[in-house]
């Protein structure tokens, strides 16, 4: 075996608490950055900007984004996008919820691990109903990105990049792992 596949450079921060308060900025790819949720018109003219078209893939990867609050006391969520092939979008976790409550997350990767399974079991369930194009192996991609927001001005910004992300998506290369 490959050992180099087991020595991947950790891009968490070593000691920090993904259990406590705060906003997290994370970015999700498909596996091999397969485009499966949306077109993007890149318009025409100097005042038409790019418009997303989500297909029904895309509206249901934002179901189940909308519903995270509803079902998982202490998580809320802020401005996300989704793009052809990832998803970026801000979590935050209200409560301290550290301490395992039946089905809630523990931590930011609880949480996203959650979105992660519930996004790949209904696509799962939508290529036999639906007949939508199956994927190889895993929807996501293993792993994620993720950025501890420290403050207002930070939030904003990031607010921002997710807003202007269809502008840059030529450019755009992502998080892959």
């Amino acid at each position: 075996m490959d050992n180099k596949r087991f020595n991947r450079r950790s891009i968490r921060l070593p000691d920090y608490d993904y259990t406590q308060n705060g906003a997290y900025f994370v970015t999700i790819c498909t596996q091999n950055r397969q485009q499966l949720f949306c077109n993007i018109d890149v318009g025409a003219g100097p005042c038409a900007g790019p418009k997303l078209s989500l297909n029904a893939i895309g509206m249901m990867v934002q179901s189940i984004w909308d519903d995270l609050p509803r079902y998982y006391p202490g998580v809320e969520i802020d401005e996300f996008i989704i793009m052809p092939d990832h998803f970026h979008g801000i979590i935050i976790l209200t409560e301290h919820i550290g301490r395992p409550q039946g089905a809630a997350p523990t931590s930011l990767f609880d949480v996203v691990h959650r979105f992660k399974s519930l996004t790949t079991a209904r696509y799962r369930q939508n290529v036999v109903r639906h007949r939508w194009p199956p994927f190889p192996g895993r929807l996501w991609q293993r792993n994620y990105f993720e950025r501890v927001i420290r403050n207002e001005y930070e939030l904003d910004r990031i607010r921002q990049y997710i807003r202007n992300n269809p502008i840059i998506w030529p450019d755009d290369n992502g998080w892959s792992d």
